[in-house]
């Protein structure tokens, strides 16, 4: 059997769809399994790093505004389509699983009425490869109740680490590995690889007040954002600044509360594990962020916040007081985990193999 993932780009795509393959291979290790990309995306990096093949193709993303790329955007579509017709052919892959970004429109015009495709929405608001695809499929799923027609909600396919993880047994051992106090509340803030300039200038302003009334912080602020933390004199609860953090299970399990971003993998990852959070929704784009953090929201398992009114007085006004109220922390808890859902990867596979059963059926009686 073989699986062709496309969901190349963005770490969103990407991370979803890898998460997959590992349960794929994680109940049959003769399941082979590779991946669509361009030499442009993150997907160059990421696939290769989990142990899987990457097949490169044409880039043709849709330009965001009248330009030269807009008349040349057909033959670079055109092209991409062949790219993936010679993938299919020299992988003679069984399924196309795609899940979204400009990987994944190609993958499914070339796959359309050769090859089954399963589809994966993890965002509110799908975009336009996962809108065309799903004309061209019944196996569909989503992370968010409603956002593809006759889609399963099924949740977004997680790491192991995050869907197995009990933040209650490993928080001690998670606090010393960054170095905090084992009993003091701790607040996360984190805004991804990069790190997020308003969430950085508000924990800067918030830092001094939450330390000195004992909520201790730790602050992932971003690769090049060494001048984007706190200086000065803090309280006596630790601050812990960094660059970046790797073992986001950790950071999870280390913290109370947490104030992030809310892209759809922060907001799914966020939930399974029972983290209250603040969601400061991406103030671009097209509303999607916002659009994930509302169920948990709804829920009562998190804050909402526009990222123009974020400030360290409205974190010290609204964020301390939760952090040093256990009963209500316990209560976002149960929520954001009732809202949570650590399964989707199984539960995508086995919408993959129903999709191969299904076209093998079709087979056997034409």
């Amino acid at each position: 059997m073989h699986v062709l993932l496309a969901g190349g780009g963005t770490a969103g795509h990407i991370e979803p769809s890898l998460n997959l393959a590992d349960c794929l291979v994680r109940h049959d290790s003769s399941i082979q399994v590779s991946a669509l990309g361009t030499e442009r995306g993150l997907e160059t990096r990421l696939v290769p790093e989990r142990g899987y093949d990457l097949h490169l193709i044409t880039a043709s993303p849709m330009p965001r505004r009248l330009s030269g790329d807009l008349v040349r955007l057909p033959t670079r579509v055109r092209q991409s389509i062949k790219d993936v017709q010679r993938v299919l052919n020299e992988t003679q892959a069984d399924v196309v699983v795609g899940f979204g970004g400009y990987v994944a429109l190609p993958a499914y015009l070339a796959a359309r009425g050769r090859t089954p495709i399963v589809i994966h929405e993890a965002n509110a608001r799908p975009g336009l490869a996962n809108r065309v695809g799903a004309r061209f499929t019944p196996f569909l799923a989503s992370a968010v109740p409603g956002a593809l027609a006759r889609s399963e909600h099924i949740g977004l396919p997680l790491r192991r680490t995050i869907a197995t993880l009990d933040r209650s047994s490993i928080q001690a051992q998670a606090r010393a590995h960054f170095g905090l106090d084992p009993d003091l509340p701790t607040l996360f803030i984190f805004g991804g690889s990069q790190g997020a300039r308003s969430l950085n200038a508000a924990i800067v302003d918030a830092a001094p007040d939450l330390t000195q009334a004992g909520v201790q912080i730790l602050h992932s602020a971003g690769e090049r954002n060494d001048d984007q933390r706190p200086t000065g004199s803090l309280g006596a609860a630790p601050y812990v600044g960094l660059r970046y953090i790797d073992r986001m299970d950790l950071a999870y399990a280390a913290a109370d509360v947490a104030l992030c971003r809310a892209g759809a993998m922060t907001c799914a990852e966020l939930a399974a594990v029972g983290l209250p959070a603040v969601y400061v929704p991406l103030p671009i784009g097209n509303g999607e962020q916002r659009l994930n953090a509302l169920p948990v929201v709804g829920a009562g398992g998190g804050l909402l916040i526009d990222d123009g009114q974020l400030t360290g007085a409205w974190i010290s006004e609204n964020v301390r007081p939760l952090l040093l109220d256990v009963d209500q922390r316990r209560e976002m808890e149960i929520a954001a985990a009732s809202h949570g859902q650590r399964d989707a990867d199984e539960r995508l596979r086995l919408l993959v193999l129903d999709a191969i059963a299904s076209a093998s059926d079709r087979a056997q009686t034409s």
